[in-house]
Parts: C-alpha cells; structure tokens; sequence
C-alpha cells in the first residue's frame, strides 16, 4: 500500500505557491509575508512585538522641505509653501503622540487632531505628482499613487480602495509600523464627483468618496483582504504555523497623509460664473481674473456644487493651488530642475557615444512649442520625442560625437540631420582609415615587415566595414591573418621588406598573397608568359 508523501513544510509550500501564481498570473503577482513576531516557543505566548517603527523621524522645517522642493519643481512657490506647513505639522502632531503614547497611553486617545489631508487643485503637468513624491523622499516614508478614476470605472468595490493602505506595507517592504506614517496620493480625484449632470458615475463616485472617507479619519484596515485568494491562503498557512491559534492584523490609519487631486476643469468655469455674478451690480467694479488666477478663489461650496459631499471636502482641509506653468516656467524647467528632460537627453545621446549641447535660444523655442500643447511639462516630453527621435534613430553609431541643439535644428531638424548624418559618416570614414592605418603600424611592429595600403585599398577597406558592420581591426584581422607567414617567405627569397597593398588585397587577399610568394619564387614568370 503506497503512502501519501509527507505534506510539505509551511515554506516549502510558500515557494510551490509563489512559482504556480508566478506561472499562472506573471510578475504581477507576488507571494510575499509581512513581518510577524516571534512565539517564545511553539505553542506559546507572543513575545511583545517591538515598538513600532522606532527608526522612524522627523526633525524638518517648513523651510527645510520647500528648499528641497525647490531643486526639482520650478514655480508653484505658494503650493510648496502650504504643502512645507501642512507636513511638518501632520508629522510634528505624530511624533507628539509617540512620545504621549509612551508616558501616558489613555492621554493619547483621547488627544483630538484634525489631519492635515491636502487637497492639490491644478491644470495638468505643473508638478503635482512631483511634489508629493519628492516630499516622501526626503522624509523617508513609503509613498503610494493611485488614479481615482480605477476606483469609480470598475464599478466600486470597497476592497480596491483598502488596498491603497495595504500596498504602503509592501512599498515599507513588510515594515508596518513604517507604513503607518507613509503618504498615499490619489489623482484624478475630480472624476469621482457625484454632480447631478454625470448620472452615469453617481453611485460609484459617492461610494468611493464614503470608503476613502473611513480612511482619511482613522479606521483599521486589515492586512490581507477578504477578496485576495493569495492572502487567504498565507493567512491559512500562518493559522497552521500557530497551532490553529487566529489573529487578524491590522494597520491604523491614523496618521497616514493623504494627499488627493485634479485638473478640476469644470471647476474654473464654476469660480468664473460666481464671480462675475458677484459683480453686479450699480457700485460693483467689474474685476478681471486671469485663467490663472480662479483656482486662488476655490471656495468649499464650490467642491460640494461640483459634486463632492460635505464630509469628504471637510476630511481636507489643506487646500493647495498650483498655477498653469507658461514658457519661460517650461523653459527655467529644462534649465535649472534637478530632474529635467534635457539631462534626460544628456544621457540617451552619451549612451550613443553623443555628447549633446544646446543654445538658450534653442530651448526657448522649444518650451515655446510645448505651452502650445497645454499639458504643462509633460508638453516638453512630447515636443522632445518628436523632434529627436530621427536625430537619435541615425546618429547612433554614425561616428557623430558632437550634436549642439541651435535655433536652426529646432525650426528645421530634417535638413540640419540630413547635414549631420554627411558630416557623420565623413567622420566615420576618416577614423575607419586612421585605424586601418594603425593596424599597418601595429603589424610592422610585431613581425618586421612593413605593409602600406594604396589609396583604392582604404577606400574598400572603408566600404567593407561599412557594409559587413565590423570595426576596421576586425577586418584587417580577418582579411589578413596569413600575411605574416606569406611575407616573411617573400622577404627570404627575394629580400624586400616593405609591401604595398591595393584593392586586389582587400577583395581576394589569398590570391594577392599567392602571387606575391610566386614570384618571389619565380621572379621571371610573368615576363616568360608575355
């Protein structure tokens, strides 16, 4: 009678489980396991799991925060400045409680505070995103992006927006006493409005609003969800380990920022329509707001007319309003930002051997192109794709090192690449003769004899290694590799030392050879044949 195989340990089990999703679902799935506190011994009670995130702090200034800002994100001073206040007060108020919680832990609870969730209003492109996460960065906390427009198209599930907390514990790489502190920002936040003219969306915009509610206040969410098969099924494993012993894990909400915003462009004709009907009037002076200027006069009615309940808009009350950038904010972008896409290009073009240089002039022009395109910087990606993908596509390996950007390659790139690529491949041709001409030096060197090659010898040399893709050591290797051994049985016989070798050489170089160690054999022949 056969007997059933031993059943696997819990990480044998663990490894089998993580290959089949891996297999069945790719990388997009992953098996992992939060940190768990250590049993005294099997069976036993928990040790005291340690205080969470000790290694955790915060010692910044307003100033501190903005000055970082500053080196990545040209312009939206104001937002940086609101945004520097609302972090260190939200994290200021959390280290007060840490320490509150230590001496005295009933004090704590009931210690009231209204977080510091930031609502971030403003065209698209101007650096929302870039704030945000460049705020985690510098203090070191988890940081995690969503779009609120997944929430509301997959028709609402509560679980979805739970998982925002749940992937700050994979991005603290299991650390939930770090996660805890961590940011999470949700853009696109103007899609989930409920206003009455988007009948479609109501019920879904509402009920993600109401969820994300629970969350911005403080409420427990568990570690594993109810709807993820992998999670249940370590949970499974982890009941087994303890001896059938449960235990729901949680992280608090309670001092997570949370970050949210939009483009909100309904909004701007909302403000403008307020405003101009608050100018009527006989005494009233007509007062002109710029495009610019509407999102400075957001008020909370206007969220809640725009289609967002009372209690959502309420939860944030930091309200941040980052300004439309023109060209000369696209321009100082490119120029001055730690984080532009000309050191971007910088580095595609070295990786060709390219070093790459522009004109102020130049990159006018070109962030003049991408205010054109109304999406902020994102703009200047795409006027710089379009206008260097041909220049990136050709000089590649052409033998170009040097691109400067001018005026003249801005407003006509096809003819000045057209110039270039000439003037590359003169360059690559006259570096193919150097070195085939280096090749002749290192090969009298190393055996004594001297070899020259003709001017029609260069020129095939050059075509083919051109055409057959090989660099002109390689060629020369190739093509001339008996050389040594036929030459010297030249010079035995006849004495001569140094050879000039022609196009003949290069296209049949056996049969050039031959006749070479021929007639020094027989120095008559082909005098005897005419």
């Amino acid at each position: 009678m056969e007997q059933n195989p031993p059943f696997p340990s819990p990480d044998e089990l663990r490894s089998k489980l993580s290959e089949f999703m891996k297999t069945n679902f790719g990388d997009k799935v992953s098996f992992s396991t939060f940190a768990q506190p250590e049993t005294a011994e099997a069976g036993g009670d928990e040790k005291p799991a340690k205080p969470d995130a000790d290694e955790f702090g915060f010692n910044f200034l307003p100033r501190d925060i903005k000055a970082h800002l500053d080196r990545f994100v040209i312009k939206q001073d104001e937002a940086k400045k609101v945004l520097s206040i609302a972090v260190c007060d939200h994290y200021n108020h959390v280290n007060y409680l840490r320490q509150l919680e230590r001496e005295d832990t009933a004090r704590a609870e009931e210690t009231e505070y209204a977080k510091q969730n930031v609502i971030l209003v403003g065209p698209t492109g101007v650096g929302k995103t870039y704030l945000i996460k460049h705020i985690a960065e510098l203090i070191k906390v988890p940081f995690v992006k969503a779009d609120a427009t997944k929430f509301s198209e997959t028709g609402y599930v509560g679980g979805d927006v739970e998982d925002l907390v749940r992937e700050l514990v994979q991005k603290a790489d299991g650390d939930v006493g770090l996660a805890q502190f961590g940011i999470i920002y949700i853009d696109e936040v103007d899609k989930i409005a409920a206003a009455g003219n988007l009948v479609g969306r109501d019920v879904s915009g509402r009920g993600v609003q109401t969820t994300l509610l629970k969350l911005m206040e403080e409420t427990e969410v568990p570690l594993r969800s109810a709807n993820d098969i992998q999670s249940q099924l370590q949970a499974a494993f982890e009941f087994q380990k303890r001896g059938g012993q449960a235990k729901r894990e949680t992280i608090s909400t309670r001092h997570i920022l949370f970050v949210v915003s939009g483009a909100f462009e309904r909004l701007k004709q909302q403000v403008s329509r307020r405003i101009a009907q608050g100018q009527i009037g006989f005494n009233a002076e007509p007062r002109q707001v710029m495009d610019n200027e509407l999102f400075q006069h957001v008020t909370t009615q206007d969220f809640i007319e725009y289609g967002f309940e009372p209690e959502f808009i309420g939860r944030l009350p930091v309200r941040v309003v980052c300004e439309e950038l023109t060209a000369d904010d696209l321009y100082k972008i490119m120029k001055f930002s730690e984080g532009s896409i000309l050191r971007q290009y910088e580095r595609s073009f070295r990786a060709y051997g390219i070093e790459i240089s522009f004109e102020d002039e130049a990159l006018r022009l070109i962030a003049a192109e991408a205010a054109k395109e109304k999406t902020g910087a994102r703009g200047l990606l795409t006027v710089w794709e379009k206008l260097f993908r041909d220049y990136k596509y050709h000089l590649a390996g052409s033998g170009l090192t040097q691109l400067r950007v001018s005026i003249e390659l801005v407003q006509e790139p096809a003819r000045v690449l057209e110039r270039l690529m000439a003037e590359g491949h003169r360059q690559e041709e006259a570096a193919l003769v150097q070195s085939a001409i280096m090749f002749t030096d290192q090969f009298k060197a190393q055996h004594g004899l001297g070899i020259q090659f003709d001017d029609s010898a260069l020129k095939r040399l050059v075509e083919r290694a051109e055409a057959e893709r090989m660099t002109m050591p390689e060629l020369c290797a190739h093509l001339f590799k008996d050389y040594q051994f036929g030459l010297s049985l030249v010079q035995k016989n006849t004495a001569q030392e140094s050879f000039v070798l022609t196009a003949e050489a290069v296209d049949a170089p056996d049969k050039f050879l031959s006749e070479l160690v021929v007639r020094s054999h027989y120095p008559l022949a082909p005098a005897e044949k005419d």
